[in-house]
């Protein structure tokens, strides 16, 4: 029998379990947990009740400073990172140096300085980063690749990207630590960097120059009161007026996050239940990007966060007609139910326009679960046996250097005006 691999898990919050659950039940054969870390013993102890609930039983825990001590003494191959993005580097380089590969939720890490480090560890090591992007192995984003490719529109020459984030999924980013710009990069390196990433993926190039826009103008304390709001709250919890607020996420009433956050947050002061109409919000919700690529095509991609739903559209214009999918995605708060529901689909359509000829629909795989179906996929291809992928959708540090660097580039147009080169912030190698 093979040796199982063994994995340490750094940050034990709501995505972790995305990863623990998948090695204790499917993947049991082939991986296991050795060890977790995080700066809150009562989220580790959170996940240890859950493991062993699964079967496999509680393993070590080590606060974020002993992590030196967890690599040495637990000995695992890979480490997972799911901690804040802003600390991402810093656990991704020590596992690199203290002897590990490394598989890290996205987006990789939220500048150029730490992708740098990052960049510079990996060639010191020879140790290898894996990053997580899910929305590749969905099976109507692996199609769109698979007719680019076959050349169905011709060369690509223009990309219309719109996202949107519903007030349900989109507001949830304005409660927690990702409304502070400092923690997540804002949303065009924090989420856009999926959407980002697909382009790269599905165009096979990466990003030459970009200019945006963005502001924040629906959530906020000053946007609110603009609307004639009046009653205002830090947070929802022991708040009378967030009972009124369909905005409000009570924290007490939804088991997991209970027992992730508000049971936690004696530790560290951390409250998941902000008021996306309060103070100290610094991300944007309405962004807007013009972005040339190496390989002449030009996007114009938008990113909405109060929208009535949940989803997006794209379009390719090509020298040989016209690709169109559109995709509508349930509801949700992160880790606020079943996490298989997640992004799950609720319709989604791909329509195929040839020049001088009828459109036709294009048939899309079944596919159920989180993400469009590309959790259960991107899950196979980390933790189960090695097969080869002909879409070659694995996602190296490169990959995740190329798809943040979009929104880097975009947040410093934003703050200067300007047409940004993204080789002026970083030279990613081909």
């Amino acid at each position: 029998m093979a040796t199982k691999k063994r994995y340490a898990l750094v940050g034990t919050g709501g995505r972790s379990s995305f990863f623990y659950t998948a090695i204790a039940t499917d993947y049991q054969a082939t991986s296991c947990i050795v060890a977790l870390c995080d700066t809150n013993q009562t989220r580790m102890d959170y996940a240890n009740s859950k493991l062993t609930a699964l079967g496999h039983g509680a393993v070590p825990t080590f606060l974020a400073a002993s992590f030196d001590q967890m690599i040495a003494t637990t000995k695992p191959d890979e480490v997972i990172v799911t901690t804040i993005d802003r600390t991402h580097h810093t656990y991704i380089v020590r596992a690199l140096e203290l002897g590990c590969n490394v598989v890290t939720e996205k987006p990789m890490t939220i500048d150029a300085p730490r992708c740098l480090d990052i960049f510079s560890a990996v060639d010191r090591t020879r140790r290898s980063v894996r990053v997580t992007f899910n929305y590749r192995y969905a099976p109507h984003n692996t199609k769109v690749f698979e007719l680019l490719r076959a050349g169905t529109v011709g060369q690509v020459t223009s990309v219309h990207f719109e996202w949107m984030l519903n007030t349900s999924h989109g507001a949830d980013y304005f409660r927690r630590w990702h409304r502070d710009k400092r923690n997540s990069g804002g949303l065009l390196v924090h989420k856009s960097t999926h959407h980002f990433d697909l382009v790269n993926f599905w165009l096979q190039t990466r990003p030459l120059s970009v200019y945006a826009q963005g502001d924040l103008k629906f959530y906020g304390k000053e946007n609110a009161e603009k609307r004639g709001v009046t009653g205002f709250y830090n947070r929802a919890r022991g708040s009378e007026v967030a009972k009124g607020d369909p905005f409000a996420l009570h924290l007490e009433t939804i088991p997991t996050l209970k027992a992730l956050y508000l049971d936690a947050e004696h530790e560290d002061g951390y409250c998941r239940d902000q008021s996306v109409f309060g103070d100290g919000i610094s991300i944007e919700d309405t962004m807007n990007l013009l972005v040339r690529y190496r390989n002449g095509a030009v996007m114009t991609y938008s990113l909405t966060a109060y929208a009535p739903w949940e989803g997006f559209r794209v379009t390719f214009n090509g020298t040989g007609g016209r690709l169109e999918m559109e995709v509508i995605e349930n509801s949700y708060v992160n880790s606020g139910g079943d996490q298989s529901l997640e992004g799950s689909i609720e319709k989604r359509s791909i329509l195929l326009r040839p020049l001088f000829e009828p459109p036709r629909e294009i048939e899309i795989e079944t596919s159920k679960g989180a993400h469009g179906g590309g959790d259960s996929v991107l899950l196979q291809d980390l933790f189960g046996e090695p097969v080869t992928d002909e879409y070659m959708r694995a996602a190296s540090h490169i990959d995740g250097a190329a798809s943040i660097l979009t929104g880097i580039a975009a947040n410093k147009s934003i703050a200067t005006g300007q047409v940004v080169l993204v080789d002026d912030i970083l030279k990613v190698p081909e």
